[in-house]
């Protein structure tokens, strides 16, 4: 698969999962009467992920977050030429997908950006519970180390065939309902780009965060699966199969 298209594959993803994630938390969660709630908008999340892995996972691997491209490579899934294109058509989606969640948003009367924060991350003040730095940066570490685990185990070649979408979804649904409340759920730096870049302010002063943390525990992540799922046929992800069998027969060959 060349890479444009797989990059292109990477836009509408990452695309999607701000759209129909951050979407659902500044236009549904709280609507009168019948808003999605916190459930609704961690299943969400999930989502996205899980309807773009079966769309887009065979062209790109589905990654849509910079902190799995880097895991992923931490673990010796997917080639380090190929994470720096990776990383910024991810961003470029979640800044498109923010744009047009702003657009529709914008469309009702009354509508105050800061008043809905865009769905963007924050800590202290601006943490949804107002929980302190270090629990911010301790969630989102731990929260993306064990994203990333899941996404290496659904993906090891002794895991169960054709699943490792749902698990993935669920997972990231999983974080979702533990996490909204201390940071809002970033565990994506692309995701927390997007919005930051709209809001502006304090979104973009405490963007740092949401980058560092996720990056750090997608590597850790990584790194430790490489050792505990030694022996195991890992699908490297993103990376175009090479057949290693001639693909005309020896035998017909000599006509």
């Amino acid at each position: 698969m060349a890479l444009s298209r797989r990059l292109t594959a990477e836009f509408l993803g990452t695309f999607w999962l701000v759209l129909g994630g951050c979407g659902s938390a500044v236009l549904a969660a709280t609507f009168q009467n019948v808003g999605i709630g916190l459930l609704g908008v961690s299943l969400a999340f999930g989502l996205t992920v899980l309807t773009m892995a079966y769309a887009i996972g065979h062209i790109s691997g589905c990654h849509l977050n910079p902190a799995v491209s880097i895991g992923l490579w931490a673990g010796g899934r997917f080639p380090a030429r190929d994470l720096i294109p990776y990383i910024v058509v991810q961003v470029i989606g979640a800044i498109a997908g923010a744009g047009v969640l702003l657009l529709i948003a914008s469309g009702q009367p009354g509508f105050d950006l800061a008043a809905s924060g865009l769905a963007a991350n924050g800590y202290a003040d601006h943490s949804p519970g107002g929980y302190s730095l270090i629990a911010c940066l301790i969630t989102e570490i731990v929260m993306t180390f064990m994203f990333l685990t899941i996404i290496l185990g659904a993906l090891d070649g002794r895991a169960p065939g054709g699943f490792a979408p749902i698990a993935i979804g669920l997972g990231l649904t999983l974080i979702h309902l533990i996490s909204i409340p201390v940071t809002n759920t970033s565990v994506n730096p692309a995701r927390s780009t997007g919005p930051a870049v709209f809001m502006g302010g304090w979104a973009l002063q405490q963007l740092w965060l949401f980058w560092v943390a996720p990056i750090i525990g997608g590597a850790l992540a990584g790194l430790a699966y490489s050792w505990l799922g030694v022996g195991s046929e890992a699908q490297v992800v993103g990376e175009p199969e090479v057949s290693t069998e001639s693909e005309v027969p020896t035998s017909r060959l000599a006509g």
